[in-house]
């Protein structure tokens, strides 16, 4: 090719980027000023009107991360709406009894409540699917399954029923397997065993041979002291310790094949929701998942600290589940999916959609982190 043909062609070139950017900017100012009118048509910008809810908690008063997290919300809502939405966050038992939350946001009497799913699986039994499933997906799974494959159109198609609104609102990361006063070397040793789990483990701790005893984070000091149960799990080294669970337990097991990755969930009483303008709407939404990141971050910093300090500062045997007994856990983990499966129509819709993700999401993980993983 000549000089003259090369010149040519270098500036054909720049008169394609040129034009080429300038129609891309056209379009993009286009696209721009559409979208901005499609998503302000029937935006109730601001009526002056202004809302005062009330937040129910799970959490005891101002519990470490979770109960912040709720007086979190309140103050993301409050400076986003301008004052225009204010919420008073309760502890369990100020206003309502820890586990009669989904009750009070249910009927009313409360706006916003804040928990985790599972501890509403006497009324809604699919519900668990949404907050830990054992030996199920770790948070970023759970959340990426909720967000982006499919579960929160199913977890607000069954909290309708209640008059509900679901958000994801944190995770607890994967948890601890619990506290106890004797060893667990074999399957006999959860025979009789009284155990504070909820949700799904519960039930295949009964399988094993044991009771599952649901109760309040405030109860749990006091009952495992004085022998009302023989073991329970929480969350993991952070609030475990600032429960005080390792100056009256023996031995810590990990891992809580129980709680992998366990969600979090705010929950707004529908009418209440719909009342809102949509601007206010958009905030309450924001604000829970907002909550998610600070959650799991807040968890991820705080645990290693805290358990170098059970260790240091305790007698307390760290110690792992045998192989054999994970082993017949997942397989009794599965008869208790199964089951509730068989019994229940909707579970059967939300399982099909929870265990079609996690395993697509496993094969990629088996390739990625878990490899990264067993390199560090």
């Amino acid at each position: 090719m000549g000089e003259k043909s090369s010149k040519n062609s270098k500036i054909s070139r720049k008169r394609f980027i040129k034009n080429g950017a300038l129609a891309l900017g056209a379009t993009a100012l286009v696209g721009c000023q559409s979208t901005a009118k499609n998503e302000t048509e029937g935006i109730n910008i601001n009526s002056g009107k202004k809302y005062q809810w009330k937040m129910v908690t799970t959490w005891p008063p101002k519990f470490p991360v979770v109960g912040e997290g709720c007086q979190l919300i309140a103050d993301w809502i409050s400076e986003m709406s301008g004052g225009q939405l204010t919420v008073k966050v309760y502890g369990g038992g100020e206003l309502a009894p820890a586990l009669e939350t989904f009750e009070a946001v249910s009927s009313g009497a409360a706006e916003m409540g804040n928990g985790a799913s599972y501890y509403w699986a006497g009324k809604a039994p699919s519900a668990s699917f949404f907050s830990s499933v054992p030996f199920g997906m770790n948070a970023q799974q759970m959340h990426a399954w909720i967000l982006h494959g499919g579960g929160y159109p199913l977890w607000r198609e069954l909290y309708a029923r209640f008059n509900l609104v679901p958000f994801l609102s944190g995770n607890t990361g994967v948890q601890m397997g619990g506290w106890f006063n004797k060893e667990i070397n074999t399957m006999e040793d959860f025979k009789g065993l009284k155990m504070r789990m909820p949700g799904l483990g519960g039930k295949v701790l009964v399988k094993a041979g044991g009771t599952a005893v649901l109760s309040p984070g405030s109860e749990l000091y006091t009952n495992l002291e004085r022998g009302v149960i023989d073991a329970t799990e929480w969350i993991g080294p952070y609030h475990d310790y600032l429960m005080g669970f390792h100056q009256i337990a023996k031995f810590y097991y990990s891992p809580g094949w129980h709680e992998p990755g366990t969600v979090l969930e705010t929950i707004v009483n529908k009418r209440a929701y719909e009342d809102l303008p949509k601007h206010l709407q958009a905030i309450v939404a924001s604000a829970c998942e907002r909550l998610t990141m600070w959650c799991l971050s807040d968890f991820e910093a705080r645990n290693n600290e805290y358990l170098n300090k059970i260790k240091e500062e305790s007698d307390v045997e760290m110690r792992s589940f045998p192989k054999e007994v994970m082993d017949e856990l997942r397989i009794l983990s599965q008869e208790v999916i199964d089951e509730l499966v068989a019994s229940d129509p909707f579970a059967k819709k939300v399982y099909q959609s929870f265990s079609t993700f996690s395993k697509g999401v496993k094969s990629w993980a088996g390739q990625s982190e878990k490899l990264f993983h067993n390199l560090v």
